[in-house]
């Protein structure tokens, strides 16, 4: 399915979550002076303008990144998400908010690799020129040319991810977000999970979900969490009461498999700022789980930890 345009919602509260984790992850990754991988399965267009276009006609932004705009308050993680996005729009009003590739691109290290698959004709052509374009800025401010470290895939992302690992670098942070119009990309994850945990499974994988009405969306995160792992955490936050008929996007979650020791502690501190921030009424929330998964013969699972 090739209808799917991220763009509609470029900016919003699920993308807020996603890649202000996104970040801090890649981050933990950058403190080892080994290199790493980053490979991103559903990569989009990049970069979204959010006053013309798809990103306009919904303005999604208003309920995400707008509300943390002016914020002086922020908590240390969300500072970093917020300049990265500042950087892009120097006269100070929001026009541009980048996706998973360019804040990845802009944070890693100049021996990291990024990976970047997408499967939509127009996106994957957006996405060519958006980087290119990032990497001859890069060269007018006489940054050094970083050669074949950024790679950009036409392709199935779920199938490309089997290529790719375990990576030579035997380090690597992979984010999984497809669409989920599609009610089989939930299986699709799962077993791409499997799949990869057995190729490699000291990697580090995060995956986005929207949390909807529909069975496969309420119970995704429990089966995920059935998966021969060594540690897990699943956040989601909710910004507002579902919608009676069961459309539009109120809540979202990631699920971060091997997630660093840092990681719970941080989103104990700013999710109740989130929800505060981006809450639209009183059933705006969070939820913080942690634990280990199917745990391998000989070895007892841990319950899961409840924020």
């Amino acid at each position: 399915m090739l209808s799917y345009r991220h763009a509609f919602h470029a900016g919003n509260h699920a993308d807020v979550l996603k890649h202000f984790i996104t970040i801090q992850l890649l981050n933990y990754m950058g403190q080892k002076d080994a290199p790493f991988t980053y490979i991103d399965t559903h990569a989009g267009a990049g970069l979204y303008a959010l006053d013309t276009g798809y990103a306009a006609k919904n303005a999604e932004y208003e309920n995400g990144i707008a509300k943390l705009w002016e914020k002086k308050d922020l908590p240390a993680a969300l500072v970093e998400y917020v300049d990265l996005i500042k950087e892009l729009n120097p006269s100070g009003k929001l026009r541009y908010y980048p996706g998973s590739p360019y804040c990845a691109e802009h944070v890693m290290r100049l021996e990291d690799r990024l990976r970047l698959f997408e499967l939509h004709p127009s996106d994957i052509k957006i996405l060519h020129e958006n980087m290119r374009k990032r990497e001859l800025h890069q060269a007018e401010q006489g940054q050094k040319a970083r050669g074949k470290r950024v790679m950009v895939m036409a392709g199935d992302g779920f199938e490309g991810l089997k290529a790719l690992l375990p990576p030579q670098q035997r380090r690597a942070l992979v984010l999984i977000d497809p669409p989920y119009e599609d009610k089989r990309d939930y299986k699709r994850v799962k077993d791409t999970l499997a799949d990869s945990l057995q190729r490699f499974s000291a990697g580090t994988y995060a995956v986005w979900y929207p949390v909807l009405q529909r069975q496969e969306s309420r119970e995704f995160a429990r089966k995920l969490s059935q998966l021969p792992v060594d540690s897990w955490l699943s956040v989601t936050l909710s910004i507002s009461q579902a919608m009676p008929d069961g459309f539009g996007l109120h809540s979202s979650g990631m699920f971060i498999i091997n997630p660093p020791w840092t990681m719970e502690a941080m989103l104990k501190e700013v999710m109740p700022y989130l929800v505060k921030t981006l809450g639209n009424d009183s059933a705006a929330k969070f939820t913080l789980e942690s634990g280990q998964g199917a745990a391998p013969i000989g070895r007892k699972p841990v319950r899961p930890k409840t924020a």
